[in-house]
């Protein structure tokens, strides 16, 4: 048996009474521990809700959304567009737009895992400067496509009302559903 420290509980100099009041300390201590689990356990069930929701916000709507902007605004704009400076323009503001998707999806893809982990209940850090990253990197694409690419869309689409109604067309059927015909 290891020898106790003069002072401490259940040391020789300790009175019955003073030992009693040793373990009520350590006691409420834990029992001060166990009243930050209700708020720990919501925020850990508030992160994996999140977790999940980001997961299938971003893998069901953000990648399909840059394929869809790819696939029809920037070709109806480029096939809209006035040959020479604004075309060139145009190219380039699509060239921009579509390095910035291929960069946010990268970030996206390493950010992923984590957050699968993370909805599937398993407790670890989440990679804060990658997520700040990708935050960051989409808001400055957003900004950039509502400020400049969207105005100059408008112009170009605008000028002739069918393109305009035929980029309508085209997401309209991208987005309706999709019936198979009787047999």
């Amino acid at each position: 048996m290891s020898a106790e420290l003069p002072g401490k509980p259940g040391t020789p100099e300790d009175s019955p009474l003073e030992s009693f009041s040793h373990c009520h300390e350590g006691i409420l201590t834990h029992l001060g521990a166990l009243g930050e689990l209700p708020a720990l356990a919501a925020a850990a069930t508030r992160a994996r809700e999140l977790a999940g929701q980001t997961q299938r916000f971003f893998a069901e709507a953000m990648l399909a959304h840059h394929e869809e902007e790819e696939r029809e605004l920037f070709t109806a704009v480029l096939a809209s567009s006035v040959a020479g400076e604004e075309a060139a323009r145009v190219q380039a503001m699509v060239q921009r737009l579509t390095e910035e998707h291929r960069a946010i999806e990268v970030l996206w893809y390493r950010l992923a895992p984590q957050l699968k982990r993370l909805t599937n209940g398993h407790v670890e850090p989440l990679d804060g400067a990658l997520a700040s990253e990708l935050v960051s990197r989409y808001r400055a694409h957003a900004d950039f496509e509502e400020r400049e690419f969207l105005p100059l869309c408008q112009l170009i689409l605008g000028r002739n009302g069918s393109h305009m109604a035929a980029l309508g067309l085209a997401l309209h059927m991208r987005h309706a559903p999709q019936k198979l015909p009787y047999i």
